[in-house]
């Protein structure tokens, strides 16, 4: 008779079955896996409940993580609505929006639209919730690539979308305005329909935008129908609103978070020090904040690292075909060693006047390959491993914010670097920088010692002293990092990054 480590064993052999065939598995009931494997994985911790009868694949001894959640909500949302509706279901007007114009946050309040639901709000884990809405559906529904949603299209989401979308999200709202090249499929929606008050809406929201010469064409088209049309401006009146050429929502959404968040970034950091004049001076104290810098840096990773052993990798003792070979924490440390002399390499062409920003597109990835040499010499990583950007996708541990799928990061890092080339104030490049690298999270791994080893490069050209976030101020550092993503609020992290440089 099978003992219950043996009878687990077969659960998770059904559970691994399922998820090869369909990795973001979700589970409704017991329609692909039998009750006694269902609660025998539930009781110990391998799944977790969505709602009644709905279950995403966990961990034990993750409960209160967040992670698994909002790494399984948007295929969850898809799922429970093709079960419910079929087919005739799609996000709301304004959810398609933020769809369209890349933003990545998960919703507290997921509104869907179809003419099955009954208007009952669906309570899901850590307090989200589902609102389907009892509605027609538009004819222009387009489907989501990544996660299978349905979506309004861009055209029929904008002339949907309630007023209030344009003032509470002006920046997804412009981005949106900024990919319509012709007024074609507005004005269809819009004739069909004789939607005189959305025209005169979306007239002035294109008009406010720069794109005037469509804006003109609908006004002139619809009064050629017979239409009276008011035009109407929806933004606020103080809200900027700015003419964005971009092919991509991800660069657009960049564009506009850096000109926004320039200004928060400038009201909470003190004014530029001095240049740096004696390059090797700066260089020993850079030197001088090693030891500090790596037990930090990684600590906040949650690598169990000593200083000890960080002393050890500097020392030229640590050797990797000896005992510390198979301890992970030994080939980070050295890794983190071999990539700020990396980094202390670029900060001295920094100071001696190179662009900053030419010298973090030429040499950021190698500052992450030296991080992760060590791994290629202990066999665990191949050579390959190291070279480009990620190509799965990849969530922040308890982040509402999902980093871009991995097509986006092709745009949005060179992206990235041009803002930065062209910023002038060093403040910027530094907190900007820094959060929109672990904004997009290029790599699978290492993102945030990385972020952090721009904003010192970047400090580093304005004169700015080596900066440690240190290990105790990782719960305000990670809040604030969290607040800038989600609501598009930089300030916290401002003054927390302003406060640690002015440190003794």
């Amino acid at each position: 008779m099978a003992n219950i480590q043996e009878l687990l064993a077969d659960s998770l052999e059904v559970l691994r079955q399922l998820q090869d065939k369909e990795p973001n598995l979700i589970l409704h009931g017991t329609e692909v896996i039998s009750r006694t494997h269902l609660n025998r994985m539930l009781s110990n911790g391998w799944l977790k409940e969505v709602m009644k009868g709905w279950y995403i694949p966990s961990r034990p001894g993750s409960e209160g993580d967040t992670t698994v959640w909002y790494t399984s909500y948007w295929h969850f949302v898809r799922a429970y609505a093709d079960s419910r509706f079929g087919s005739e279901w799609s996000l709301s007007a304004e959810s398609s929006l933020d769809f369209h114009s890349g933003k990545t946050t998960v919703p507290r309040q997921l509104i869907l639209k179809s003419p099955k639901a009954s208007n009952n709000i669906v309570s899901l884990l850590y307090g989200h919730s589902l609102l389907p809405l009892k509605s027609e559906l538009t004819k222009n529904i387009v489907m989501d690539s990544i996660y299978g949603l349905r979506l309004y299209s861009l055209e029929s989401a904008l002339v949907y979308a309630s007023p209030s979308y344009y003032s509470n999200d002006h920046v997804s709202a412009q981005i949106c305005l900024s990919m319509i090249d012709n007024a074609s499929e507005l004005l269809k929606i819009l004739t069909d329909n004789g939607a005189t008050t959305r025209a005169g809406r979306i007239i002035g929201a294109l008009r406010s935008v720069g794109k005037g010469t469509i804006a003109d064409e609908i006004l002139s088209t619809m009064r050629e129908f017979g239409y009276t049309v008011t035009e109407d401006n929806p933004f606020s009146a103080d809200t900027r609103t700015t003419t964005i050429y971009a092919k991509s929502p991800y660069v657009a959404r960049m564009r506009m978070m850096w000109a926004t968040m320039k200004e928060q970034v400038l009201e909470n950091f003190p004014q530029m020090p001095k240049a740096v004049t004696d390059i090797e001076s700066y260089l020993n104290h850079v030197d001088e904040k090693y030891l500090e810098d790596a037990y930090h840096s990684l600590s906040i990773e949650g690598y169990q690292v000593s200083r000890e052993l960080i002393d050890k990798v500097r020392s030229g003792n640590w050797q990797p075909d000896g005992d510390d070979k198979e301890h992970k924490s030994a080939l980070v440390a050295r890794g983190y060693y071999q990539a700020f002399q990396s980094v202390k390499d670029s900060v001295r062409k920094i100071l001696a006047g190179v662009n900053a920003g030419d010298i973090l597109e030429e040499d950021h990835s190698r500052w992450y390959r030296q991080m992760w040499m060590p791994f290629v010499s202990a066999g665990i990583l191949t050579a390959s491993d190291l070279i480009g950007y990620r190509t799965n996708q990849v969530y922040i541990r308890g982040s509402q914010h999902i980093p871009l799928n991995p097509h986006a990061v092709s745009d949005a890092m060179p992206e990235l670097f041009r803002l930065i080339n062209e910023e002038p104030d060093p403040r910027v490049r530094a907190v900007l920088g820094h959060f929109m690298f672990v904004f997009i999270h290029p790599y699978m791994d290492g993102n945030g010692r990385i972020g952090r080893f721009i904003l010192n490069a970047m400090l580093a050209s304005g004169g700015y002293p080596w900066t440690v976030v240190p290990l105790e101020k990782r719960g305000e550092y990670m809040s604030a990092l969290e607040k800038a993503s989600v609501s598009g609020d930089i300030s916290d992290f401002t003054r927390l990054i302003a406060e640690l440089v002015a440190r003794p």
